[in-house]
């Protein structure tokens, strides 16, 4: 009996490998399409991991990599004990919050009123409208924020002694730093964030609209049993990857909005990390930052996810 199933054991095999090349053979062309794909992760994504190393070594250029002394966990207990640490990573949780909490159901909405028009140049003209913002550049959004909240030339000031209010220096304000962050955030992204959702939308089944039409169901009664179930899956998806960006912000945009009166608000880990590594030089210190934040950003995805598969039965993996 056990040669028989070793025999078996050895057929199946045999078997496999003879399908798993005619596989290979029929379907070469796939994989050579994918090729570009794989190499350009490999090499911008996989290797540098090899860098990751200079987090727990006191990382000197002439030595190199390898020749660099190994300092173990010094540099983050260095950054654990600083002084901004707190107000670093309390400033960088909660304007990633916030923006997650006010930025992430602008796109549903969107895509789910979209999918409610039926004139197709009247839809396909506000996409390209909401579309346009996502394409300027920070600087350049930066820039406008600071013409238009100008002090003394700005709209919202102009409006403002119209109304016989005082100027505001929105841009040196703490407290404005954050609305000004998540709002322009919102404008410019929410549009092309639609993208996806109206992509899932639009592949439900319009018989489903059509039986809810006969049924006199309202046009809530179908975004509510029929848009919205439709979109759960993807919501979910979007939603556990952007909990993966909590301690991950918009390091150019927080650096050109910053200025002297918001820093209590603006010193986010990222523009730390900017100003301390390529300011002073300090790569290991900087490196074993960024590898602290990858970790706890794993961990809120794996967290995350894991509570989306028990809630939804909708998760990444």
């Amino acid at each position: 009996m056990k040669g028989a199933k070793q025999v078996l054991k050895k057929k199946g095999k045999g078997q496999n490998r003879q399908s798993l090349k005619s596989y290979l053979r029929n379907n070469w062309q796939l994989y050579v399409m994918i090729l570009p794909a794989v190499i350009y992760f490999f090499v911008f994504n996989y290797m540098p991991m090899y860098g990751i190393q200079i987090a727990f070594k006191d990382y000197k250029a002439v030595l190199g990599i390898n020749g660099s002394p190994w300092v173990g966990f010094k540099h983050f207990k260095a950054f654990f004990d600083a002084y901004y640490f707190v107000r670093l990573l309390a400033n960088t949780l909660i304007l990633n919050l916030e923006n997650l909490i006010w930025g992430f159901p602008i796109p549903i909405i969107m895509a789910i009123m979209l999918n409610q028009i039926r004139n197709d140049k009247l839809k396909r003209g506000i996409q390209t409208t909401i579309y346009v913002p996502y394409f300027i550049s920070t600087v350049v959004l930066a820039g406008m924020l600071y013409i238009f909240l100008s002090p003394t030339s700005g709209i919202f000031n102009t409006v403002r002694g119209w109304m016989g209010l005082k100027a505001v220096d929105y841009m040196s304000s703490a407290g404005a730093f954050r609305p000004i962050y998540i709002i322009s955030s919102i404008w410019q992204g929410a549009g092309y964030s639609t993208i996806l959702f109206i992509a899932a939308l639009a592949g439900v089944d319009t018989s489903l609209y059509e039986a809810a039409e006969i049924d006199g169901a309202s046009i809530w009664q179908k975004i509510r049993y029929i848009d919205f179930p439709s979109l759960l899956p993807t919501i979910m998806m979007v939603l556990v990857l952007d909990c993966g960006k909590l301690l991950g912000s918009n390091t150019e945009k927080a650096l050109v909005m910053q200025t002297a009166g918001n820093i209590p608000t603006s010193d986010i880990i990222g523009v730390y990390v900017y100003n301390v590594g390529l300011g002073s030089g300090q790569f290991s210190y900087t490196a074993a930052i960024g590898l602290f934040i990858n970790v706890i950003n794993f961990i809120l995805i794996m967290a995350v996810n894991r509570i989306s598969k028990k809630a939804t039965d909708v998760g990444l993996f």
